[in-house]
């Protein structure tokens, strides 16, 4: 039980956050003590941490968040390679070539987004199609309607960390693309960005006049 539990223990906080031993308990059917103890083994493996808060009245609340081992645990896609491949160009090529070879995977991504989009018959329907392909391409990416008539697009992972680290290009570029893909009739804002410290990327679509 331990492996297993472990790993879904460690999936959960990383699609959705931190988390208490009690929620975590109730999630997967095992006692309290059991996530306990599976949590202590962890952070002694490095893969999770804690901290406590104080919520109102009474004792603080202890809740347990992946550490930077524990992302780890979810692959930066070919990341070494990818890096290199990036430095090779910018040398071969200089910054100038590598704009235009991010053109070009804009572009193809673009395409491929707009024609899987293209017969959605709403924004919701939409943003639906466009995390499902995020989700496939390895983003662990999912979406909800909020109550004021927003949309969040989110993407608990990113399987191209290393890359994005080295060329931010490519996180604007994946602005852009959304932004392209859904059309006029939405406004699309990123809120949450795994490169300025957030443990995913959050995208608030905004259907035009609202």
């Amino acid at each position: 039980m331990a492996d297993t539990t472990t790993d879904r223990i460690l999936f959960r906080l990383k699609t959705r956050g931190p988390q208490v031993i009690a929620e975590l308990g109730t999630a997967f059917g095992v006692t309290s003590e059991a996530v306990r103890q599976l949590l202590v083994k962890a952070e002694a493996d490095g893969l999770v941490v804690y901290e406590d808060r104080r919520e109102g009245r009474g004792r603080p609340k202890r809740f347990w968040r992946l550490s930077a081992a524990g992302h780890a645990r979810f692959p930066d896609r070919h990341s070494d390679l990818t890096v290199s491949l990036l430095d090779a160009v910018v040398a071969e090529f200089g910054a100038e070539g590598l704009d235009r070879l991010i053109a070009r995977r804009e572009a193809e991504q673009r395409a491929a987004y707009r024609a899987a989009t293209a017969d959605a018959p709403s924004l919701s329907a939409k943003v639906a199609r466009l995390a499902e392909l995020r989700d496939r391409e390895g983003y662990m990416a999912e979406w909800r309607a909020e109550d004021d008539g927003t949309l969040t697009l989110v993407e608990n992972h990113c399987p191209v960390c290393a890359a994005a680290t080295a060329c931010r290009t490519l996180c604007r570029s994946e602005l852009a693309i959304f932004r392209d893909v859904l059309g006029d009739g939405a406004r699309v804002e990123r809120t949450d960005h795994i490169l300025a410290g957030a443990r995913r990327c959050a995208y608030r679509v905004t259907p035009t006049g609202l």
